[in-house]
């Protein structure tokens, strides 16, 4: 059975011009516990709308949302969010005050939140950086804190909305790399929404594409198979860049032509 199962859903938005816009419409989309899901898609897609309805800060227009078979119909901490800026961060606060502050407004005990709170700084790799301010930090640790303090949690699922869409291309390679091996050793279900082919085949399990907005379902989705290391020179890896490109190509055209 799905972890996530979303049922012909429709989310719509008013203007305020008072004209409606269908960001999704008829979506149908399984996520199964414990697997590494790519949503992927041309800008203005509705990926970010279908984070956001799944981690409940937005209703759905019709249809349903169903988390472990129950409605979702708000925030919940079994949902932890990552999000595209390192924004959410408290500048006052600093690394490890970030990461156990969701622990701290659930009542944790002091002592057995900065212990766990460390213990999550050293699996993103910031053993040492407990002390310092998001301001002395680099933006590729931003983003660690921000996963830090959604996996501190232990939500069923992780929700990432671009996370390293604003890192330079190194950083974001590293990250990736990281992210990977932190799926490995946690096995949350995660849920990552990029507009990048390559990010999608480096990381995703199963990736699913999305049809040009508005009015947007899920096009296909496809299965990655790859072992070990992912290597971007790899002929498996480039045959999925392939097959997911030559899906997406005409939706980013259609985007474009829409725009214009």
């Amino acid at each position: 059975m799905a972890l996530v199962s979303f049922h012909d859903v429709r989310k719509t938005y008013r203007s305020l011009q008072g004209v409606d816009y269908s960001a999704v419409e008829h979506f149908d989309l399984e996520i199964e516990a414990g697997e590494f899901f790519c949503l992927l898609g041309p800008s203005g897609c509705g990926k970010t709308t279908v984070l956001k309805m799944l981690a409940g800060f937005e209703a759905p227009s019709a249809g349903e949302i169903l988390m472990d078979d129950r409605p979702v119909t708000g925030a919940s901490r079994d949902r932890g969010v990552v999000f595209q800026g390192d924004d959410s961060l408290y500048g006052w606060l600093t690394a490890v005050e970030n990461v156990e502050f969701g622990l701290r407004m659930r009542r944790v005990p002091r002592s057995e939140r900065r212990r766990r709170a460390l213990e999550f700084l050293d699996l993103v790799g910031l053993a040492g950086q407990a002390d310092k301010y998001p301001s002395e930090l680099s933006g590729g640790m931003k983003q660690r804190i921000q996963l830090a303090r959604a996996l501190v949690n232990e939500p069923k699922m992780l929700l990432m909305d671009e996370p390293f869409a604003a890192l330079d291309a190194q950083t974001r390679a590293l990250m990736q790399v990281e992210l990977a091996s932190i799926w490995q050793a946690a096995r949350t279900t995660v849920l990552f929404i990029t507009h990048d082919i390559d990010e999608a085949v480096t990381l995703g399990g199963r990736i699913g594409v999305m049809r040009a907005g508005p009015r947007s379902q899920v096009k296909g989705v496809v299965e990655v198979s790859l072992n070990g290391a992912r290597s971007r020179t790899d002929d498996t890896f480039l045959r999925y860049y392939k097959q997911v490109y030559e899906m997406i190509r005409d939706e980013v055209a259609t985007s474009i032509a829409r725009s214009a």
